[in-house]
């Protein structure tokens, strides 16, 4: 009995250290493909910014200027059905490619104004909540700015104040 003792003392010995050894290993290689991950993603993306460098692709590194037209505030009776009157206050500016396209918004100013103004008289309350609802009022009146603008294209519509009351 003594012979199966020290046979079962022994062997338990010596399945521990390939385990050590296996686990050990995974940990090193778990560390070298992070590692070589890592330096992948990142030469990846540092790479785009090479060939601008160079002279190729530099259309992708060049940053075009935008021109900005200001709106005049506006303030609109949100729809209340039934409930408390609220009102909407709104500055906006609209970002445009160049000053080209300023000049052909400046006589179709009132179009813009008068979409704006009757798309956010129907607008309740609730619709301007959360950064969702303020998303959507952006794009609403980025389409509806570039219908009235039409031929000309705004790039985009900022706000510079809201106040929901």
């Amino acid at each position: 009995m003594t012979a199966e003792a020290d046979a079962a003392t022994e062997v338990p010995g010596k399945k521990g250290v390939p385990k050590l050894f296996i686990l050990i290993g995974a940990a090193i290689a778990v560390v070298v493909l992070g590692g070589a991950g890592l330096y992948f993603f990142l030469s990846s993306s540092g790479g785009d910014a090479a060939p601008a460098a160079d002279g190729h692709g530099a259309q992708v590194a060049q940053s075009h200027d935008t021109f900005i037209f200001n709106l005049p505030p506006m303030m609109v009776n949100l729809n209340s059905n039934g409930e408390a009157a609220a009102f909407m206050k709104l500055t906006v500016a609209l970002e445009v490619a160049d000053e080209k396209t300023m000049t052909e918004i400046q006589p179709r100013l009132a179009k813009v104004i008068d979409a704006f103004q009757v798309y956010m008289r129907e607008l309740r309350k609730s619709d301007l909540e959360g950064s969702a609802g303020i998303y959507r009022l952006k794009e609403e009146l980025l389409r509806r700015v570039n219908l009235a603008v039409y031929p000309a294209q705004v790039e985009s519509v900022l706000f510079k104040e809201i106040l929901v009351q």
